[in-house]
């Protein structure tokens, strides 16, 4: 690792493989597992800065195609970066764009020298490349920044598969060359769709260059989840001991949790600031729908278990009025009790392995929140 990074595993389950650990940065420390909120514009939608850190926040994601596009990557750097510009002291990791140009933008042609496409906002014509997924990374100055790759779909062919991996490969090597700030970890993104031995290729190739960290993409695509965890369970034993393991797009407690039983050490998904826009909670003893017509005269926090600002403070019935009266407030709490839950079940996780007992852990949270 670089003289600004560094990685210290503290302890693993010995029963499960699961990783307990500390990732330093330049912005703080990070205690691992982690959950990461995603702050996609600069912002974690409904939550203030100050209540993320005392929700338990160490980290927050940024991303850099919706930056590029709005206000520009040069105006953040111009602002003195992410961490001025957004006023997060904490560390930051920005995505490198790949999938939401993949995703969004409506695309004109993937090349070996990178991807043109129209914007999703005004159809302007824009060209990435490798080069330039770091450019807008570095002006941006997040901690820990990712490789442009090429996000396969699920239901690719072997074929498809194949080329989209060898091309993250180059693209990987493009990346490293490119890159030119020291304080900056730059991830690799170990790919290969649900093809076992792609998956293992794309990983030796990407050790090579996961000096400070490794990342795993092209999951949570809309596989089913035994997929995804078959996966995980053909690379595990050979990504770096050493290094934290980054599994990007997720974050359903069942999927965290089946993640760090694998030995995954951070993950990151918009799910719990998604589904509180829409009324739906965490909760200890499963998932509620707020806005539902049980809770008209419940006046019980959303969870018993909970000691976020939301729970403390407010009954179902309330958080169902604002819910069907269209108050924004009812997304900004439920946003806030969602991570808070999310962070708290990390840090039950990090307990746990410490105490070797992360399969007993697993085994009673799922028979009170189902799965």
């Amino acid at each position: 690792m670089s003289k600004y990074f560094s990685y210290e595993l503290q302890h693993i389950d010995k029963y499960t493989g699961a990783r307990a650990g500390v990732f330093h940065t330049p912005h703080g420390d990070i205690l691992t597992p982690v959950y990461m909120p995603v702050g996609t514009q600069a912002t974690v939608k409904g939550v203030l800065p100050k209540d993320l850190k005392e929700a338990g926040s160490s980290i927050i994601l940024a991303n850099t195609y919706h930056l590029y596009e709005r206000p520009s990557d040069e105006i953040v750097k111009e602002a003195g970066g992410l961490h001025k510009f957004m006023n997060w002291e904490g560390p930051i990791l920005t995505d490198s764009g790949g999938f939401q140009v993949f995703s969004l933008a409506k695309l004109n042609k993937i090349t070996d020298d990178g991807v043109y496409f129209n914007s999703s906002i005004d159809g302007k014509k824009h060209f990435f490349t490798p080069e330039k997924a770091i450019e807008i990374q570095e002006n941006l100055g997040a901690d820990i920044i990712m490789a442009f790759d090429q996000c396969s779909e699920y239901g690719y062919t072997r074929e498809q598969a194949e080329a989209a991996m060898e091309r993250t490969s180059k693209w990987l090597e493009r990346c490293v060359a490119a890159k030119t700030r020291a304080d900056q970890a730059l991830f690799p993104i170990v790919q290969g769709n649900f093809y076992g031995d792609l998956r293992l290729e794309s990983l030796r190739r990407c050790k090579e260059y996961a000096t400070d960290g490794i990342a795993i993409g092209g999951l949570s695509v809309g596989e089913p989840k035994h997929l995804m965890y078959e996966m995980l369970d053909v690379i595990r034993y050979e990504l770096p001991e050493d290094k934290p393991r980054y599994l990007m797009g997720v974050g359903s407690p069942d999927c965290l949790i089946e993640g760090v039983k694998r030995g995954v050490d951070m993950f990151d998904c918009v799910l719990a600031t998604r589904i509180a826009r829409n009324g739906t909670a965490f909760t200890s003893q499963g998932k509620i729908v707020a806005r539902n017509g049980k809770y008209k005269q419940d006046f019980s926090p959303i969870d018993g278990q909970c000691g976020c600002y939301c729970c403390k403070n407010y009954t179902k019935a309330y958080l169902r009025h604002l819910i069907n009266v269209g108050e924004m407030l009812s997304a900004m709490l439920l946003s806030l009790h969602n991570i808070t839950f999310l962070h708290k079940l990390m840090a039950d996780m990090r307990a746990a392995i410490f105490a070797d007992s992360l399969n007993d852990f697993a085994k009673e949270f799922y028979a009170r929140y189902g799965g």
